[in-house]
């Protein structure tokens, strides 16, 4: 592996904010060859981040520049998950700090993932490129299920915004606020959400507010991960992007600004970057070392 970092060395990145206060902190680990799930387990619960990145050497075959292609998986302080997106976008800006911005290509549990990184004007931003989304509808048992854990009366909907379950690496149940004062009201049931995300299979819940046509508030619950609420999610992020274009809420080329983190005093920025003809959705944000 190309890096100067010490082999299991635990470095730490907020990825969706150039400050360090702001975002989703994550822990990196750039080379965690020596790790097993055990200790890659242990290390995430230690740090209580939301997500941690691997990275290993990469699977024969894959393609992508020299030096700059990996594996790299999560783990939250209680299970491995398919896929994070801002442990992905912390990853790539620890990388570009050490073998300098460009192309790096992840292979994940949920498939590879290109990222693109960039600095401009001293700020490091990463472009995580998805694999293959979709969505699919959640049954009216599960969706009043859900809105009970969290004490959401049904009429707090946006009826503009239908539930759906969305994937795009990992996936999410996507939930519409028709008030900002709704989506800020966040006291749930952590015990009986986190047993219906498992029996879903959900990494998050995306609980959404639309501020304009292209600006969104968002919101993660994150039980199954062991932690109440993710700061900034670019797994769901990219989930709500496949999401909003599939059902026609927004065009098909589109630039989304989705804000969160703001009700727990890190916020941070995601940009979701639709284009006509990729299915794929594209996610990006900027990016710091903590400490």
């Amino acid at each position: 592996m190309t890096t100067n970092a010490p082999r299991s060395e635990v470095l730490r990145y907020t990825a969706f904010s150039s400050d360090p206060e702001g975002g989703n902190p994550a822990g990196v680990v750039l080379d965690a060859s020596a790790l097993d799930d055990g200790d890659m387990l242990a290390v995430a619960a230690e740090l209580g981040y939301s997500e941690s990145a691997f990275l290993t050497a990469p699977p024969a075959g894959l393609d992508g520049p020299e030096g700059r292609v990996f594996t790299i998986r999560y783990f939250s302080p209680k299970a491995e998950v398919p896929f994070c997106g801002h442990a992905t976008v912390a990853a790539a800006i620890a990388l570009a700090e050490r073998i300098g911005p460009g192309e790096l290509v992840f292979s994940t549990p949920a498939g590879t993932v290109p990222v693109a990184v960039t600095e401009e004007g001293g700020t490091v931003r990463a472009t995580l490129t998805s694999v293959e989304p979709h969505i699919e509808e959640i049954g009216d048992a599960d969706l009043a299920e859900a809105l009970a854990a969290l004490d959401w009366p049904a009429d707090d909907l946006d009826p503009a915004f239908p539930p759906r379950i969305a994937f795009a690496g990992a996936r999410h149940l996507v939930l519409a606020a028709a008030t900002r004062a709704r989506l800020a009201e966040l006291s749930y049931d952590f015990a009986r959400l986190e047993a219906l995300m498992h029996r879903l299979d959900l990494t998050t819940v995306q609980l959404v507010w639309r501020e304009s046509a292209g600006i969104f508030h968002v919101r993660d619950p994150f039980p199954v991960g062991g932690v109440v609420e993710d700061p900034a999610t670019g797994a769901a992020a990219a989930a709500f992007g496949a999401y909003a274009r599939e059902l026609g809420l927004v065009p098909e080329d589109a630039v989304l600004t989705l804000h969160q983190g703001e009700d727990l005093g890190r916020p941070g920025e995601l940009t979701v970057t639709l284009r006509a003809g990729d299915p794929r959705i594209r996610v990006s944000g900027a990016g710091a070392r903590i400490g």
